[in-house]
């Protein structure tokens, strides 16, 4: 198992991290690529993109604060605390932060031990609640597809066994077993990011802007599909 661990850590960890930012990188470039093609066509036939009101409905949409508390609270405040924890634990984890100064010569401010312990709890706690809320409700059901269930679990795999081989005591399974499960659990995770809905968290905030932008092309379509809908004066 020592050989598998070793294995985890080193070229499957490389070619995921590899997988992951050139996927990334590839999506950002689409992205840019859309928002420039806009801008030209608004020149070009000599319309005015308005930036201001975008990047306000942008912004809306990134950080829906208000929508969230309107409509289905419970989920949506469940949901804004599995992201932060996802997001923060495992980016200010001592034991990762260690591995970056090993690497790359290169650290930065870490969570205690109890810090990281409570978000690590949470994570898992909030996970396993959307899931539920996923399962359990049928108009959720029914717009989901198999991934949306299975991303879940993927993404609390390294969050459990990496809880488990912190605290042995707990653990009923050997700790190599239990690194290596974390370790390629964290890859999988890596390698899904370019592929699915995992990689919003990053480009959430450019890919709403070029549906914006998209939107506002034609002076007023936007605002006419909304009054079309019957949603005047909800973001577009």
């Amino acid at each position: 198992m020592t050989e598998w661990l070793d294995w985890a850590r080193g070229p499957a960890f490389r070619a995921s991290v590899l997988i992951m930012v050139l996927g990334i990188a590839r999506i950002l470039l689409l992205n840019l690529n859309n928002i420039a093609t806009t801008i030209r066509r608004s020149k070009k036939n000599q319309r005015q993109v308005p930036w201001g009101q975008i990047i306000a409905q942008t912004f809306k949409w990134t950080f829906p604060v208000k929508k969230s508390l309107e409509r289905k609270a419970i989920f949506s405040l469940t949901s804004i605390l599995f992201h932060i924890c996802i997001i923060v634990t495992p980016i200010f984890l001592a034991a990762h932060i260690m591995l970056w100064e090993r690497g790359v010569g290169v650290g930065w401010p870490s969570l205690g031990p109890l810090a990281a312990d409570y978000l690590t709890l949470l994570a898992i706690a909030s996970g396993l609640a959307l899931f539920a809320q996923r399962v359990g409700s049928p108009s959720s059901r029914a717009i989901s597809r198999t991934s949306d269930f299975i991303l879940p679990i993927l993404i609390l795999l390294p969050f459990v066994s990496g809880y488990l081989a912190m605290h042995p005591w707990l653990n009923p399974f050997d700790w190599n077993s239990t690194m290596f499960v974390h370790v390629m659990g964290g890859n999988l995770v890596f390698l899904a990011v370019p592929f699915t809905k995992i990689s919003h968290v990053a480009l959430f905030p450019l890919t709403q802007l070029v549906g914006e932008l998209g939107w506002h092309l034609t002076p007023g379509a936007g605002q006419k599909v909304a009054v079309a809908l019957g949603k005047e004066n909800e973001p577009i």
